[in-house]
């Protein structure tokens, strides 16, 4: 399982990291400073193909496109719609919270809460995404313009 990682924070990527690795979990993190690069990785608009399983982990509070933005692209793209999105962030604002889950987030964590829990709760979401199903995404091109459709 791939983790995209949306954060413009680098000391929260960090601290996030570190709690990957206190939990042992070895999954590769792909990070994005915001959502503009996260979408254009994930409609296949970069040179790097997306993996077909992933998670995203999203901060709500960043530059050019934040995490709510994001999320209403990703649900309104019918390529993109059933990608698990997790919120991991400092806002407790309740108009994000609102937002968030109304276009079906599967989680909306607020960092503060995790504090000195950080690395049980990063092995709590490691155990999840282990049980639960995820779909397969294929997003069907690439930079390039070639296809990552299987039938092309």
């Amino acid at each position: 399982m791939n983790i995209i990682l949306v954060e413009d924070d680098d000391a929260d990527a960090k601290a996030l990291h570190r709690a990957f690795e206190k939990a042992k979990i070895a999954n590769p993190v792909i990070r994005f400073a915001d959502g503009v690069e996260a979408l254009a990785f994930l409609r296949g608009e970069m040179n790097q193909v997306p993996p077909p399983h992933f998670v995203v982990l999203s901060d709500i509070k960043m530059p050019r496109k934040n995490g709510i933005e994001l999320l209403r692209e990703i649900r309104a793209d019918p390529l993109l719609h059933n990608i698990l999105f997790l919120v991991l962030t400092t806002s407790d604002d309740e108009r994000d919270i609102s937002e968030a889950y109304a276009n079906n987030v599967a989680g909306y964590i607020r960092k503060s809460k995790a504090g000195d829990m950080f690395a049980d709760l990063m092995a709590t979401l490691d155990s999840y995404w282990r049980i639960v199903e995820i779909p397969e995404i294929h997003t069907g091109k690439v930079a390039d313009g070639s296809s990552q459709d299987p039938a092309h």
